[in-house]
């Protein structure tokens, strides 16, 4: 089996705790040759464990390392594009971390290098590798037409308070300041870019799309199709918290996503059709090898009721995720997380930040009156 050498772009808590225990666990199709992050303390302190890894302090000479066949692309959103054009133009594979981008310049100009560069890119949303999403998807794709109603929740705790608790991180303070000056002023130009404001509610909002919500409207799309359209819009706690509703024609998706200071994931995706409800529940994945569970409610005989819930494997969803990377590279298959495919995200986002746009100017208006 061929072994593919794996470089490192940003080596923060999801490198430390998720990526690079995943890559250990398939030493036969992967291995880490290359490291990079802004701290020299984290970047230090990652390499301990990996003393035959090159280390450095600039993306741009680690994508060019010839020992190398695959970036990942883990460090600040804001950063993403830049890291995987120059990986592609430098002939590397990608797996990129969600959000694959901010803007759609950014996704169309991604897009245009994969195809120029003749690589692959696969984006890593690993709730939709989870066995038991998998098994949702294939359970409900010819029955679309009797669901009746769907909902999408994601509430949890900050990741810190997990983190925290469960697993040892290094840490940096070292951070240069003009490095993050450079990311504070790269990220306010795309969230600009993104929604034509610099409202500080709506940006926050558009953050937690971007980030936490990029994994539910992502598997949302794959287990119902894309949305005909936003019918509502809500944010509300300074953009922390977000509801919507999407058309889907003959039913309607509620989705409701927002931080607390509660150490737990309450995150699921619920499928109501006439005669069964299908439901997937994530846990956090901070905590590796914790299954995606899924349940299905269904009539049993004239007036019961029967429930069964399972998971087909507790393979951790990342190790799946980075497995099937593996094939399609050696293969020459495609991923189901594409840039096309990931670019659907940025559609849903914007039509979300237009109605709270619109609302936002409506209820000015109002109050002016």
């Amino acid at each position: 089996m061929t072994v593919l050498r794996v470089g490192i772009v940003g080596c923060g808590e999801v490198t430390q705790i998720i990526h690079l225990p995943a890559l250990r666990q398939l030493p036969g199709q992967f291995a880490v040759t290359a490291l990079c992050d802004v701290s020299s303390t984290v970047l230090e302190g990652v390499a301990a464990d990996l003393p035959d890894a090159a280390i450095y302090s600039d993306y741009r000479q680690l994508v060019v390392d010839t020992n190398v066949d695959v970036v990942l692309v883990a460090n600040p959103h804001a950063y993403h594009t830049n890291v995987a054009l120059a990986a592609l133009e430098a002939g590397k594979d990608v797996f990129i971390e969600k959000p694959m981008s901010m803007t759609f310049s950014e996704a169309d100009a991604l897009a245009a290098a994969e195809c120029r560069s003749g690589k692959t890119v696969q984006v890593g949303y690993m709730r939709r590798y989870a066995g038991a999403f998998v098994e949702a998807v294939e359970r409900i794709k010819n029955d679309r037409e009797n669901i009746r109603f769907a909902r999408v929740q994601d509430f949890i705790g900050q990741n810190r308070i997990i983190i925290d608790d469960t697993s040892r991180v290094v840490r940096g303070s070292d951070i240069p300041e003009d490095a993050i000056s450079e990311h504070s002023r790269l990220s306010e130009e795309r969230l600009f870019e993104a929604i034509g404001t610099n409202d500080p509610i709506l940006s926050r909002a558009y953050g937690l799309l971007l980030g936490l919500s990029s994994h539910d409207i992502s598997a949302m799309r794959e287990l119902l199709g894309m949305p005909q359209r936003v019918l509502h819009a809500a944010v509300r706690q300074g953009g922390l918290y977000i509801t919507a509703t999407f058309d889907y024609g003959h039913f309607v998706c509620e989705f409701v996503t927002g931080i607390d200071q509660i150490a737990r994931f309450d995150t699921y995706l619920e499928v109501y059709g006439e005669k069964s409800v299908t439901r997937i529940d994530y846990d956090t994945p901070y905590v590796r090898n914790v299954p995606a569970r899924l349940s299905v409610t269904e009539a049993s005989g004239t007036a019961g009721v029967r429930q069964i819930v399972s998971f087909p494997s507790r393979l951790d969803s990342f190790v799946v995720e980075w497995r099937a990377f593996h094939g399609h590279l050696t293969t020459g298959s495609k991923p189901k997380t594409t840039i096309a495919d990931a670019r659907q995200d940025l559609e849903v986002f914007a039509e979300i930040m237009d109605y709270l746009k619109e609302r936002q100017t409506a209820e000015i208006t109002n109050v002016a009156s």
